[in-house]
């Protein structure tokens, strides 16, 4: 005959499979890998030809400043749709 001890809480944290932290994980590495091949497959430079001058920027930073425009310039034009709405239900 065996006996059982008593469960006796002491507070410590259990082992438990967590998915959504795993899963989580993997994303995290898979977006970090994919973000490090991003930028070494765009890191050729290219010319940018403006009005008066042309500049040699590599292709990686151009990306990006396109991205940092058009994601100042969504949130500026919400932010003026917020306000056109504002007027019309305070009128």
């Amino acid at each position: 005959m065996r006996l059982r001890r008593p469960h006796v809480d002491t507070g410590e944290i259990q082992e438990n499979w967590q998915p959504k932290l795993y899963l989580g994980l993997i994303l995290l590495v898979a977006l970090v890998a994919y973000a490090i091949a991003f930028v070494l497959e765009n890191r050729q430079r290219v010319h940018v030809h403006f009005v008066v001058a042309t500049a040699s920027v590599s292709l990686i930073w151009l990306l990006l400043l396109g991205i940092g425009i058009g994601l100042l310039v969504g949130i500026l034009l919400a932010q003026l749709e917020r306000r056109r709405r504002r007027r019309r239900t305070a009128e």
